[in-house]
């Protein structure tokens, strides 16, 4: 924003400082002379008499008014021009003082502006208004430094992931292309089977980015109907791969959009039964309302998970500590797309290995206030 320019905060603070040195030091001169003149004969009279109070009178001989106003004045206006010296003088050394520490919080900013997200302020000193904006200021640089090396992050392995369903596409158009005898039928099969990743990756990525812009439409939501639909949609899935999903639970209603706790549900589902022991698994969804709010969980039974491999579950295109490729189920953005509609929706989300083996996610909302349940209530 272009600005006209005007006077800096320093120059300001010291003409401030000095206005009000020179205010005290004027009404100091003024009372000193107030009462000089109370007691002072208007004319040089020997004989002058001067009552100081009823019953007792003093005789005075010395300098008048118009004496004390000859030799005061002067004194008082070289007084008033030494307050005005020390008050500029003063003033613009304190106040350079006092606005150190903002000089620094400005530059780091323009440093952060240049796209230099590794400086920080790091004012030493007990703890006061400056530096506690200046430690607000480094904690801001923190998490905008994190949050764009995470985007970066992103970008890349989004970037990564979507090049191989094209680079695999282009590789099968290219045989296809030299074979002119090549079973056309395979290949529109194989071809209908890499775009559909494609598609399935390209949706996941739109989920992402809208739980993590917030911009949805907010209402009641009953997390135990959430997960009755996810387990209705995963029942084939899991049917096929022979895995038992049981859901139990109380009504646990929060506030957020249908669709997107609703994917919330389905991924959680989803990666509990693909992450399992084939043919002898077992998936346990669960609902409930506790003091902080609602909870939806899942656990599951799989291999034995380190707290190390849990800890980047979370992460897009991650495995524990290993990347999802192309030839393995999903598209490595399940738990990552559960962790920003959770964050969206203001709530988190815990992963806790069994000790059996598998995995516990446990996702937390706050509760709907009651005019919502009520609503819930009614549109059942």
């Amino acid at each position: 924003m272009d600005r006209p320019p005007g006077w800096s905060v320093r120059l300001k603070l010291t003409l401030s400082y000095a206005g009000l040195v020179m205010l005290a030091g004027s009404l100091l001169i003024a009372v000193a002379w107030v009462f000089a003149l109370r007691w002072l004969p208007k004319r040089n009279d020997p004989d002058a008499v001067i009552r100081a109070h009823p019953g007792a009178m003093v005789i005075m001989t010395g300098p008048t008014r118009s004496q004390l106003m000859t030799g005061f004045a002067p004194a008082a206006a070289i007084a008033l021009a030494f307050l005005l010296l020390l008050g500029l003088i003063g003033g613009w050394l304190l106040a350079g003082r006092m606005l150190a520490p903002l000089t620094r919080i400005t530059d780091a900013a323009r440093g952060a502006t240049s796209g230099s997200l590794s400086h920080r302020v790091a004012l030493e000193g007990k703890q006061d208004e400056f530096r506690e904006l200046a430690d607000s200021f480094d904690a801001m640089l923190g998490r905008l430094e994190a949050h764009v090396a995470e985007q970066q992050r992103f970008a890349a392995n989004a970037s990564h992931e979507l090049r191989t369903p094209l680079a695999i596409t282009q590789t099968l158009l290219d045989a296809a292309r030299n074979d002119e005898g090549r079973d056309t039928v395979q290949l529109i099969d194989r071809l209908r089977v890499v775009n559909t990743r494609a598609i399935d990756l390209t949706e996941a990525l739109l989920v992402l980015s809208r739980a993590n812009q917030g911009t949805f439409q907010r209402g009641g939501v009953d997390l135990s109907l959430v997960a009755e639909e996810a387990a209705e949609t995963m029942l084939p899935l899991a049917e096929k791969q022979g895995i038992v999903v049981e859901t139990a639970g109380e009504v646990a209603t929060a506030v957020g959009s249908q669709a997107l706790l609703q994917q919330l549900g389905t991924n959680l589902l989803h990666n509990a039964i693909v992450h399992n022991l084939p043919g002898r698994g077992r998936v346990w969804v669960r609902t409930a309302v506790s003091p902080e709010g609602v909870e939806l969980s899942v656990e599951n039974t799989g291999e034995v998970l380190t707290p190390e491999s849990v800890s980047t579950l979370t992460e897009p295109f991650q495995r524990g500590t290993e990347r999802i490729y192309g030839d393995q189920a999903g598209v490595g953005l399940g738990l990552a797309i559960v962790k920003s509609i959770a964050v969206a929706h203001g709530g988190s989300v815990a992963l806790t290995p069994r000790t059996a083996g598998g995995l516990c996610v446990t996702v937390r909302l706050p509760a709907a206030p009651q005019a919502a349940l009520v609503s819930v209530a009614v549109s059942h």
